[in-house]
């Protein structure tokens, strides 16, 4: 990634619009076991003592689905303007040597670490 970066997206500079790219994320995120883990370890100490955990779990559920929601559409607005630049050859460069020198810096941390 460093010497021979990629200087294009090979294919990927044209959104597929045939598919619904919201659902298949929903699905991602709802068949996830991982998800499910997060709600049940996480969500019950929010719960108050004496309520309906039903009622304040699902509560809670859908306030974090709203923020997450809210928090990707910010973010796809934010970076829609910005696709022009990231598409271009030299920032794709640039970013894939960024990345091949953030992979090395991580194998020598992990080198340099020991065991205890």
């Amino acid at each position: 990634m460093i010497w021979y970066p990629k200087k294009d997206l090979e294919g990927e500079t044209s959104p597929v619009k045939s598919q619904n790219w919201f659902i298949r994320g929903m699905l991602g995120n709802v068949l996830n076991p991982k998800m499910g883990v997060f709600y049940v370890s996480f969500l019950p100490q929010f719960i108050p003592q004496g309520h309906s955990p039903i009622l304040w779990t699902f509560s809670l559920v859908t306030i974090h689905i709203l923020l997450g929601t809210l928090w990707s559409l910010s973010l796809i607005y934010a970076t829609h303007s910005l696709s022009y630049i990231l598409r271009r050859e030299n920032v794709i460069k640039w970013m894939n040597r960024a990345t091949g020198g953030l992979f090395l810096l991580f194998a020598f941390k992990l080198v340099m670490s020991s065991r205890r």
